[in-house]
């Protein structure tokens, strides 16, 4: 057991250049969100550019505002450490922050462009939640949004290759990989938003499953977790939203179709 070594968060240096597996896993995430997105609105008719455009204002603002609402709820923490707040490399961005940013972005993107934001929507949120199931494999790599702690015997019942079970080995511990949890759990939303594409749908209505989907896995997950964000001592921020999410896209899908919002198109 002690000889179980994790594996370096430095992916390669480059003279003083730093490369982290993180932020490899990261692009790696926004590069193939990317090209499931542009391929969809080429079937669609839109401009091929569109999404490069959207990308170019949305991926930094959902960062920032994904870094910001992280460091609020650790601000005990940071306001101690002021230098760490920049460091984004070692981990520490909550997805509820990105979502928040992003869609605020999206939202005037769209009206600028004359273009439906249900519609950027639609197209983007199988990308979104595929882009979650990888990018929860840099958590991976920096031991972090594990679970409580287990026994190795669970994890070999569970069949899980070694790699994750030795990376799972922490302060001579071993924990649960709810980053595994989340990540299986959103590639099964990915496919099952591929399918529902097939079906007719409500513009808006895709976005709105996804929101549906990631939040009650979401839910469930955040419950099994160590690290949560916490709006007081005893509710965790994460479960809070989910739970607000799905009230609210389940409201926003009645109202909007007794309204008979056009299907997609």
């Amino acid at each position: 057991m002690d000889t179980i070594q994790p594996i370096d968060r430095i992916a390669f240096e480059i003279g003083p250049l730093t490369v982290y597996w993180y932020g490899i896993i990261i692009g790696l995430a926004v590069i193939l969100g990317y090209y499931f997105a542009t391929k969809e609105a080429k079937r669609l008719g839109l401009n091929k550019d569109i999404f490069a455009d959207l990308l170019l204002w949305a991926l930094p603002i959902a960062l920032i505002s994904a870094r910001i609402y992280y460091v609020i709820f650790k601000w005990e923490y940071y306001s101690k450490s002021p230098g760490e707040i920049v460091a984004i490399w070692e981990g520490g961005i909550a997805i509820h922050g990105a979502l928040i940013g992003a869609t605020i972005t999206a939202i005037i993107f769209a009206k600028k462009r004359g273009v439906s934001f249900w519609k950027l929507a639609d197209i983007a949120a199988p990308s979104i939640i595929l882009g979650q199931a990888i990018g929860r494999w840099g958590n991976f790599i920096n031991q972090e949004a594990h679970g409580g702690p287990v026994t190795r015997a669970i994890f070999e019942n569970l069949q899980l290759p070694d790699f994750i079970i030795d990376q799972m080995f922490i302060n001579e511990q071993y924990y649960h990989p709810t980053f595994l949890y989340e990540s299986i759990w959103n590639l099964a939303g990915f496919i099952i938003l591929i399918l529902l594409r097939r079906i007719q749908l409500r513009q808006g209505e895709l976005f709105l499953s996804y929101i549906i989907w990631y939040s009650i896995g979401r839910f469930f997950v955040e419950g099994m977790r160590t690290d949560s964000l916490m709006l007081t001592e005893t509710l965790r921020m994460a479960q809070f939203i989910s739970v607000v999410l799905v009230i609210c896209s389940l409201l926003v899908i009645y109202f909007r179709r007794k309204a008979v919002v056009p299907f997609k198109n």
